[in-house]
């Protein structure tokens, strides 16, 4: 994820001004992505006025040391689930002192598909608090995304920014 296409680039600066203008920060936990979300985030000057900070949870161990997903979870429904994004999301919140959340998890390819989850499946969840709050909102979806790694990867930095947005 080397060039900032125009479209990231926009849905980027759309966020960072709504966060900016409601005194927002945002946390992202991120598998699949490896950190795209926040690099595209991060690639705004004066970003650290609503970025808080990135997590890169790219195995399972590390969605469990980092963000707090619990190990029988992660056995129950997978790592690429949603029950598991909701938690990335809620363990994002966690830490430091974001309003704001996003967490994706999911099979980018080539290998890895199953049936049930084929390569291409993504799952994403937002959370959000107001400030102060004590128990955040969080919802979730599961997408299954078409093309190849890097395409299934750049896509799920465009699904979860939008939902950002969604939700501010």
């Amino acid at each position: 994820m080397t060039d900032c296409p125009a479209d990231i680039t926009a849905l980027c600066h759309r966020l960072g001004d709504k966060l900016m203008r409601q005194g927002r920060r945002l946390v992202t936990v991120e598998s699949c992505t490896g950190g795209g979300v926040a690099y595209f985030l991060t690639s705004i000057a004066g970003s650290s006025e609503w970025f808080e900070r990135g997590l890169v949870t790219y195995s399972n161990q590390a969605k469990s040391e980092l963000a707090g997903v619990a190990d029988n979870l992660i056995e129950q429904y997978g790592a690429v689930s949603e029950e598991v994004a909701n938690a990335m999301a809620l363990g994002g919140l966690s830490h430091g002192n974001a309003t704001d959340a996003v967490a994706i998890t999911g099979i980018a390819g080539p290998g890895g598909g199953t049936a049930e989850k084929p390569v291409g499946t993504v799952c994403f969840a937002w959370a959000h608090r107001e400030n102060g709050g004590q128990q955040p909102e969080v919802r979730s979806q599961r997408h299954v995304l078409a093309g190849d790694r890097h395409s299934v990867r750049i896509q799920s930095v465009i699904r979860a920014v939008t939902g950002l947005l969604e939700d501010a």
